[in-house]
């Protein structure tokens, strides 16, 4: 009989055997546990059809067409776990630790495999992830205007040892108008917050934890609200790069992009940046004078930032003042900055 685990002990486990998520295509792609594979008993199209015949009949007519649609796919599930699972252990879950799960368990069981099952599938899964960000911990902010290099910094503290959480990393975006161009496609908000949640299990909650200051959505995923709220109660350490170097670092990241698809990039903050600021970085971009561009958009930039920390009410802001765009000189500032402030 197959072992229930609760979500912690399970996913202790999952770091050695594999994942088995055993939902439709449609549910796995909105958001799963991240490294588990699917083997869906139902495709999206026999889910629903199921799901029809037990509103409009019975529970005993939607267990049989049920077992209709799956019993001419059985050898091939076991032919997939034995390709997954190689050693025989294997976990298994579905949306509420329900039927699906179970029926498959004793499927797997019957051909000789080691089962455990997640207690209260991925709805208890998703529950246990928003739990772990309410955990006792330090949250240090890092911010700064646009173009300060504060995502290169972060990855610097990584080199360093230190414990962050990349957001716009794990998102696929840069946080701007600009944000998504060179970036792979962005998760679902869903799986973006299973993947933080992923990284944040494996923090000491007794070393920092840093971030990157971020309003509560980047791009198009959204932070969860425990997070983000515990965001905007954390101490920041805001670095204060010269424009100069922003405007440098910006022209570096986005000028060997194609000039109309940065007009259009420009012209979607038209109402912010203002008619004459897009026609003069329209102009500038024509002409390929990129630090123009850089110089116009931070118009818009500067002014939104500086807006979003007058709100930051009782928040505790650290300014830090650096000379340059330098990664790893600033990153080695900030630690020394932090540890100053902890004396």
């Amino acid at each position: 009989m197959a072992t229930v685990l609760n979500p912690k002990d399970f996913l202790e486990k999952g770091k050695n055997i594999p994942i088995i998520d055993v939902r439709t295509p449609a549910e796995f792609e909105q958001g799963h546990i991240p490294g588990a594979c699917n083997i869906p008993i139902f495709t999206n199209e026999e889910r629903a059809l199921v799901g029809t015949k037990y509103k409009r009949s019975s529970k005993d007519a939607a267990v049989l067409l049920g077992l209709e649609l799956v019993g001419p796919k059985l050898s091939v599930f076991v032919r997939r776990a034995k390709k997954i699972a190689v050693d025989g252990e294997i976990l298994i879950h579905c949306w509420r630790g329900g039927m699906r799960s179970g029926s498959m368990a004793w499927l797997f069981e019957t051909a000789g495999f080691t089962v455990y099952l997640l207690k209260g599938g991925y709805k208890a899964y998703r529950s246990y992830n928003r739990d772990q960000f309410q955990e006792k911990s330090e949250l240090v902010v890092i911010g700064g205007y646009t173009g300060s290099g504060k995502t290169e910094v972060l990855h610097k503290l990584t080199e360093m040892g230190e414990q962050v959480l990349d957001l716009e990393g794990i998102a696929n975006h840069k946080g701007s108008a600009f944000g998504a161009l060179g970036q792979a496609d962005q998760p679902t908000t869903e799986h973006f917050e299973n993947e933080l949640a992923k990284i944040w299990s494996g923090f000491d909650a007794n070393r920092p934890i840093w971030i990157e200051d971020e309003s509560n959505s980047v791009g198009t995923v959204r932070i969860n609200d425990v997070l983000f709220g515990r965001m905007r109660k954390a101490e920041v350490i805001r670095l204060d790069v010269p424009k100069e170097e922003r405007i440098k670092r910006l022209v570096k990241e986005y000028a060997c992009f194609d000039i109309e698809l940065l007009k259009g990039l420009v012209f979607k903050i038209e109402k912010r940046l203002g008619g004459l600021n897009v026609k003069n970085a329209f102009e500038s971009l024509d002409k390929g004078d990129f630090h123009a561009v850089a110089d116009i958009t931070l118009t818009y930039y500067d002014k939104a930032y500086k807006h979003g920390q007058e709100k930051r009410k009782g928040q505790t802001i650290h300014p830090l003042q650096v000379e340059r765009d330098a990664p790893k000189e600033n990153a080695e500032a900030v630690l020394n900055f932090y540890g100053k402030l902890k004396k």
